[in-house]
């Protein structure tokens, strides 16, 4: 295959002769699959070609919705995009669950991104700091035009400082900058900001003939998506003798519970494997609801490694025969700009939960990676994970076996006391429609 040059200028019809004749046998069919996923509205479609270059097709994810979630006394149904078979139904139970033991509660701790211009300067650096007051001043003046709006909202730069990172680099030093976003996630606003404040700060190096203008190189301007000044708790509690789980006494259900968290914090094997757990609740959301969850997962796994070691998101305390279960969390996320207007699945998502403002959707996805680790741990410690998981799997199974209605129904009742393992119900499935179980190759 022979490399293209103006991709992108062709015509989405161009592109995709180009792409399906170059890069698959059969040119016809890969066609066929990439526009059975194309809208039938063709406006729609339009504003979905439009979201990234280069479309080709829209790639569907299922869209699940989990009731019964109580956070702080207001019921809410929650809209989850995610591929993973078990992690809605997950959600749901839990959901319920805590909804008979008081709901969860929720508070935002505090809602501050921060943004740096990162710069080398190798002079006598005194005068910098000596002066940081007057650069304060003129970054602020300089940048009135952009926050004006934001400030109107109750937002905009809450503060800016010098930052000495020479122990670290040699003649690194960095300008942060903190900034209150109000509804939106505020990632243009941020580094909008951070270019105008690079190029005040070079002037101000040439305006003060203490700074050797000529030693100072801004390297780059950017928000950074660890966002530790933004955080979000939630929380369940109850009196330990309501903790009914299956098979196990509430009290024994506790211990181990709490113990499977200790083993998070101190074996960062098992803490990975637990805060993807989390994460599958959280992610599901912030996709639903048109916010980034590859800054959200970054800030989340940097803020579990905090302390010098990567731990558990999620905390556990026993006291005076009280469980107490919480995540406490950064979450930075919009309810205005990016999608949220844009894609129609993410409008009816934030209307399905209320239109909440940002600081209530950090509380609900908080809940919603809270809820899903209190699922998988419960499982863990009482019947093992394979059991629930293996169930939602098994239509996954049935369905790439090409069995029909009658045959899943027939399969599923089989299996309703039984963990569905994969090989085991290839060989039913055979069973059911008669055919030879096909020999396992060595």
């Amino acid at each position: 295959m022979e490399p293209i040059k103006g991709f992108s200028k062709l015509s989405k019809e161009a592109k995709l002769q180009w792409l399906t004749t170059n890069n698959f046998e059969d040119s016809e069919e890969a066609q066929k699959v990439f526009r059975t996923y194309w809208h039938e509205d063709g406006d729609l479609q339009k504003k979905h070609d439009e979201f990234i270059e280069n479309t080709m097709t829209n790639y569907f994810m299922p869209y699940g919705v989990a009731p019964n979630f109580e956070i702080n006394g207001k019921l809410h149904t929650i809209p989850m995009a995610i591929e993973e078979s078990s992690v809605v139904a997950a959600a749901s139970k839990s959901a319920s669950y805590w909804k008979e033991r008081g709901g969860f509660k929720v508070e935002v701790i505090s809602t501050e991104k921060i943004g740096h211009v990162h710069f080398m300067y190798e002079g006598d650096a005194t005068p910098l700091f000596d002066n940081i007051h007057l650069l304060e001043e003129q970054l602020r003046v300089v940048t009135a035009e952009l926050t004006a709006n934001m400030e109107s909202r109750g937002g905009g730069i809450t503060s800016i400082t010098l930052v000495d990172k020479r122990p670290q680099l040699a003649h690194y030093f960095q300008l942060e900058v903190c900034f209150e976003t109000c509804d939106s996630m505020g990632a243009n606003f941020i580094n909008s900001n951070l270019e105008v404040m690079a190029g005040s700060l070079e002037q101000f190096a040439k305006d003060h003939v203490q700074l050797e203008a000529n030693k100072l190189e801004v390297v780059m301007r950017i928000l950074s998506n660890y966002t530790p000044h933004c955080i979000v708790k939630a929380s369940v509690s109850c009196p330990i003798a309501q903790l009914e789980s299956e098979g196990i006494s509430a009290t024994e259900f506790a211990r181990k519970f709490k113990r499977a968290i200790d083993i998070a914090n101190v074996e960062p094997y098992r803490a990975t494997t637990h805060n993807k757990g989390i994460m599958n609740g959280i992610d599901a959301v912030v996709i639903a609801t048109g916010n980034d969850f590859r800054a959200v997962e970054a800030a989340c796994h940097t803020y579990a490694s905090r302390s010098g070691k990567y731990k558990s998101l999620t905390h556990c305390t026993i006291d005076n025969d009280v469980f107490t279960f919480w995540i406490e969390i950064p979450l930075a996320l919009g309810v205005v700009g990016g999608l949220t207007k844009l894609h129609p699945l993410v409008v009816k998502s934030l209307e399905m939960l209320g239109k909440p403002n940002a600081r209530e959707l950090m509380g609900i996805v908080a809940v919603s990676g809270l809820a899903q680790n209190f699922a998988a741990l419960r499982a863990l410690v009482t019947t093992g994970i394979q059991k629930g998981h293996m169930k939602m799997h098994l239509m996954n199974i049935l369905t790439q076996l090409e069995a029909t209605l009658e045959e899943k129904q027939e399969i599923a009742a089989f299996f309703k006391d039984k963990v569905p393992h994969h090989r085991e119900v290839v060989n039913h499935f055979c069973a059911v429609r008669g055919v030879p179980i096909p020999t396992v190759k060595k």
